[in-house]
């Protein structure tokens, strides 16, 4: 089942959180990762959703709330999306996947936008499959501190 996180959720989440950055290259950090989902999920800045096993969380995907100024409409920036390996290849990042697009359509939002590496194949096939198109004619930058 999935279903919004709440904070009886954080415990479990931690761990695929800190699964997740650990996918992508950081240390595991699990104080800090706990510290950051409470803030999310006291704050209400992020959306986050669970897949639930029967009381086993296996997956996750966080969703932060932005603006387009051109389409003067809220989007949705899709951050996460984490499946724990043990439970891949079940259709959870679908499922996961899916829920941010009903947010997009429930919220009257004009996109779910998201990122992810260039070597990263499995996103890069999951994506297309799942209804997302590769955006070609914008170039993204970042600053970073």
């Amino acid at each position: 089942m999935t279903r919004q996180a709440t904070l009886q959720d954080l415990e479990q989440l931690t761990t695929l959180f800190d699964g997740y950055r650990v996918f992508y290259r950081k240390e595991s950090d699990i104080n800090s990762a706990r510290i950051f989902l409470k803030e999310r999920l006291e704050l209400n800045d992020s959306i986050i959703y669970v897949d639930d096993q029967e009381g086993v969380l296996t997956g996750f995907t966080q969703l932060y709330p932005l603006f387009s100024s051109t389409r003067m409409k809220k989007l949705w920036l899709l951050n996460d999306l984490f499946v724990d390996p043990k439970y891949r290849g079940k259709g959870i990042s679908l499922q996961l996947l899916d829920k941010g697009k009903e947010l997009a359509v429930e919220t009257g939002a004009c996109a779910v936008m998201l990122e992810t590496e260039k070597t990263n194949n499995i996103g890069n096939q999951l994506y297309p499959r799942a209804g997302f198109t590769l955006n070609t004619e914008s170039n993204f930058y970042e600053w970073s501190v």
